[in-house]
């Protein structure tokens, strides 16, 4: 990384050393290396970098109040990082794949991870329906990707069954919940779940929206024959088209 880019970086908040205790360091490096190469590579905008910690690193790690310990999680259209690359920082026992289309993120992605040591966090260039199939993970989550319904469609083929969907949410997630009746019932939307969590150092606190996978992962999932091959196979799900972040 281009250590000359110079702008001002905010300081952590006291309350950031109670959230990441001794990995501390690692988000204040994190916070760094966004309000810099963040903003000149246009992930993060210019106004953001002064309140990144509230708005942003604090707002994300709480998060992972609403994740158990130990579980694999993707993070689907991760951006700069907001959530998965916090929640890595903060939960050194989950096991972390950052799910990315754009390649200008991807490569920032990368390496923060390598800066940071991040062990536990990999990172896969690619819309999420592209690992339908492939891969199944505990815990899906994402930060202002889609409204719920295409959300859905989306995170719960990759989740195995019995995992969760965990979604940063807004002020309108009743809502979302309501118009997507049809879709929680498609994809096996369990129980679903409306907490806030961070209230103790947040205002507003963060609303998270958690959905149980009822149904099987895509995992092993094939695409139908093309049309007229003389080709059998079982039935097959087909695969959902969604747009890029």
């Amino acid at each position: 990384m281009n250590g000359s880019v110079s702008r001002e970086t905010p300081p952590a908040p006291t309350s950031a050393r109670g959230v990441f205790s001794l990995r501390l360091p690692l988000a204040e490096r994190y916070c760094e290396l966004l309000a810099t190469e963040g903003v000149v590579r246009g992930l993060i905008g210019p106004r953001e970098a002064p309140r990144l910690w509230e708005r942003h690193l604090l707002n994300c790690a709480v998060l992972g109040e609403a994740i158990d310990a130990d579980l694999s999680v993707a993070d689907i259209g991760s951006g700069a990082g907001l959530p998965g690359l916090v929640l890595a920082i903060a939960r050194p026992d989950l096991r972390i794949t950052l799910i990315e289309p754009l390649l200008r993120r991807t490569t920032f992605l990368e390496e923060v991870v390598e800066e940071l040591g991040l062990d536990h966090v990999e990172v896969v260039r690619g819309r999420a329906e592209e690992v339908h199939g492939r891969r199944e993970f505990d815990v899906v989550t994402s930060r202002a990707v889609a409204p719920l319904g295409r959300l859905l469609a989306w995170s719960m083929p990759l989740v195995r069954q019995g995992g969760h969907l965990v979604a940063m949410k807004g002020s309108s997630v009743t809502e979302e919940i309501e118009s997507s009746a049809k879709e929680l019932a498609r994809f096996g939307g369990g129980r679903v779940v409306v907490r806030e969590v961070g209230g103790e150092i947040l205002d507003p606190p963060t609303t998270v929206l958690t959905v149980e996978a009822t149904h099987p992962s895509g995992l092993g999932w094939e695409p139908p024959p093309p049309r007229g091959s003389d080709t059998t196979s079982g039935p097959a799900r087909p695969r959902r088209k969604g747009r890029r972040k």
